[in-house]
């Protein structure tokens, strides 16, 4: 059984925020895939099946109630929502990337844009909580003090070459 990451304490709705761009991106990213596929050029074709992997993929780790007659989608979404939100935040940007690079159409561009948007909320959630003003104070001032220190150590440096 998979055990659950450690969850920074973030607000709910940065949770649900980042779980409805990905289910509401991942079926728009599915719909635009479909929509590019129909065309004459071979790299928008491939990048349309690639966008349409990759929302699938997306949608089945963020909604697995979307995807419930497949067998393997369950143990999969468990599987994923075991995994640090970095290693999310990673496998969202790079499976959103081939498409726009394949073909850099407006259908693409905003079907994979979604998923890349996924990724970069599930980043931002790695980060964590914004420290204190408090706590960014001392930070800078801790900084400062270290900073004065050098500058005094190097001025009463004596040359080099005598």
């Amino acid at each position: 059984m998979a055990t659950q990451a450690p969850q920074v304490d973030l607000p709910w709705w940065q949770k649900y925020l980042a779980r409805g761009v990905g289910c509401g991106g991942g079926i728009i990213a599915m719909g635009l895939g479909v929509f590019n596929c129909v065309t004459i050029t071979p790299w928008c074709i491939v990048a349309g099946i690639w966008q349409m992997l990759a929302a699938f993929i997306v949608i089945s780790a963020e909604a697995p109630c979307c995807c419930m007659f497949i067998e393997f989608v369950q143990k999969y979404s468990i599987w994923v929502e075991g995994r640090p939100q970095w290693q999310k935040a990673v496998l969202y940007i790079v499976l959103s990337l081939p498409a726009i690079i394949m073909c850099p159409g407006l259908s693409t561009v905003f079907g994979s844009g979604l998923l890349f948007l996924c990724g970069v909320l599930y980043g931002m959630m790695a980060l964590g909580k914004k420290g204190s003003r408090e706590d960014m104070i001392a930070a800078a001032q801790n900084s400062t003090r270290q900073n004065s220190m050098k500058n005094s150590l190097v001025d009463g440096a004596s040359p080099l070459s005598a």
